[in-house]
């Protein structure tokens, strides 16, 4: 063993252990102090890399519910602008009650009508100025107008009455009804300008010529419904609730008969199909348009053309005319012969189902026409005295059950079709399911994006629809004149804010449902954290006190260790 002086290896070694001690010393006390196992990347790398991740989504979690919350609240503040919105509507509809009662002097409705301009201004006040934050919730750019407003009157006038008066004048006078077939009722999806075709009835019709028609569907030319002019539509003599009168005689038949065996080139009974669709409304007007035009002589050169020796429908006005003088002139024969005029001849079709044309005018008559070109030849032999006798300067638009036809009330072109309506709505039609085109209601909005996550594109979009006056449909409503077409205007409207304020509770569910998500998110990645950040007291005590020992046991032992050059001074004595 040498023994030095200059090198004391024993207290190098205990200065060494004392050191490290006192670094895992002040590493347990730090901890201690701070609560947390990682106060800087020496600790733990990985694990700061890690929980400042997770920090991040934690914080960002926090605040997206706080986002959320102020989404729930801009909500409240719609639904509580739609609340009352909707009183002032319940308030407007039971003022339009009242006015539709006849009890009511001209005095009383203007009264009734000024107190709903003012509800319609506070409609429009509020849906303006409804905001949160100083955001406007209702804040619209384009007008403002749910959908094409010429569409959406249109709309009304065939859900408020054209559809269902044209249906029961049907039922009324031909005896026919549909068998509850779809039907598509389209306002879009047809044109051909402006003059032209108003309305088509069209469907898909049976090979072989035999059978009803599938697929049917309403189009309406938009161009020539414009504008629709409500109640009745249009401008005298053409009032648009005539057009829809005449294509649902179409529909009716399309699913009430054989109707294929009418579209059959070597019959072409097409001129029956119009004929009747004239007479439902009458056609005086267009009757004596094309004897101004062409002459008796000329409308009957066109019925010489019907039946299965004439030529192929081709739809000119003439032809019309033709067509509904011939269908007019059946109906007076038959009654003359006891029976009741063209409705037998619907009604045989409708209860034989494989028949033609040419049995239910044979069975219809009594034997008096033996099919559909005797018929045609009776008329072209006899037309010109009957349309001679025809009264055409009238008021009378010449339909059946009329005072021409039947000795009945004077049916004018406005009057004709009946501006009232028991089965407002989508379910107009008895006979009918209908399928509407979605146009009324597929409008302006205004969109609230809100950050729901912690993270780019975590979001949700909120939507308010539009509830002014304008895109409801009721800036322009009449009490004075058309108190029962404001009713159910209202009953639209209120239907569009019970939309609105359903969407607006789904959404606020939703945001409810994402604030719990995000807090239990949170939580549970708090925990993680706190798993990997936070220090172990027990674990960090415990260290400290074994620690704290080791560093008394080195510092005694670097004592002895500046000690042992002592002994060797013995050597000296």
């Amino acid at each position: 063993m040498s023994l030095s002086i200059n090198t004391n290896i024993g207290a190098l070694n205990s200065m060494r252990q004392l050191s490290m001690t006192e670094t895992n010393l002040n590493r347990s006390l730090e901890r201690l102090s701070s609560g947390l196992r990682i106060n800087s990347a020496r600790d733990d790398a990985a694990g700061l890399a890690i929980s400042e991740r997770m920090t991040s989504q934690i914080r960002g979690l926090n605040q997206a519910t706080r986002n959320a919350n102020d989404g729930v609240s801009m909500l409240q503040t719609a639904d509580g602008a739609l609340s009352s919105i909707s009183s002032s509507l319940q308030r407007v509809r039971e003022l339009s009650v009242q006015a539709a009662n006849s009890t009511n002097s001209l005095s009383d409705k203007k009264a009734l009508q000024e107190e709903t301009n003012q509800l319609i201004q506070e409609i429009d006040r509020v849906s303006s100025s409804t905001a949160f934050n100083n955001e406007k919730i209702f804040d619209f750019t384009s007008g403002s107008v749910i959908g094409d407003s010429n569409q959406l009157a249109v709309l009304y006038g065939l859900q408020n009455g054209w559809l269902e008066q044209a249906e029961s004048m049907i039922q009324q006078y031909y005896g026919i009804s549909a068998d509850g077939a779809d039907i598509s009722i389209e306002l879009t999806t047809f044109s051909d300008g402006a003059g032209q075709t108003a309305a088509r009835v069209v469907g898909s019709i049976p090979g072989g010529f035999t059978g009803k028609a599938t697929d049917v569907k309403l189009q309406i030319d938009m161009s020539d419904f414009t504008p629709p002019n409500l109640p009745n539509g249009g401008t005298a003599p053409f009032y648009n609730d005539r057009i829809i009168a005449h294509e649902m005689v179409h529909a009716v038949m399309y699913r009430s008969m054989n109707i294929a065996s009418m579209f059959n080139p070597a019959a072409d009974q097409i001129w029956f199909l119009e004929g009747a669709a004239e007479f439902i409304h009458g056609a005086d007007e267009r009757l004596q348009s094309s004897i101004n035009n062409v002459g008796v002589v000329g409308v009957m050169a066109q019925a010489a053309n019907f039946g299965s020796a004439g030529g192929a429908w081709v739809g000119s006005s003439d032809e019309y005319s033709a067509a509904y003088a011939a269908v007019g002139y059946m109906h007076q024969k038959i009654k003359e012969n006891g029976g009741a005029g063209i409705k037998d001849v619907m009604t045989y079709l409708n209860q034989n189902q494989a028949a033609t044309l040419n049995d239910a005018i044979n069975a219809a008559s009594g034997g008096l026409w033996a099919s559909a070109d005797a018929f045609n030849a009776d008329f072209v032999a006899n037309g010109t005295a009957y349309i001679a006798g025809m009264n055409l300067a009238d008021e009378d638009t010449g339909a059946i059950g009329g005072a021409n036809v039947d000795g009945g009330a004077v049916r004018t072109a406005e009057s004709v079709v009946p501006n009232s309506s028991s089965r407002s709505g989508q379910n107009a039609l008895s006979g009918f399911n209908e399928k509407w085109e979605n146009i009324a209601l597929a409008g302006l909005g205004n969109n609230k994006t809100l950050q729901l996550g912690a993270n780019k594109n975590e979001t949700l979009d909120v939507s308010f629809g539009a509830v002014n006056a304008g895109a409801m449909g009721i800036d322009n409503i009449d009490l004075i004149n058309n108190a029962g077409f404001t009713i159910y205007k209202m009953d639209l409207a209120l239907e569009h804010i019970n939309k609105e304020r359903a969407k607006i509770g789904a959404q606020l569910n939703r945001l409810e449902s994402a604030i719990a998500n995000n807090q239990v998110s949170a939580e549970s990645m708090t925990a993680s954290r706190s798993r990997i950040q936070d220090a172990d007291f027990a674990i960090e005590t415990a260290t400290m006190t074994r620690t704290q020992i080791m560093q008394q046991a080195a510092t005694a032992i670097l004592a002895q260790a500046n000690s042992s050059p002592q002994m060797m001074l013995t050597l000296l004595r």
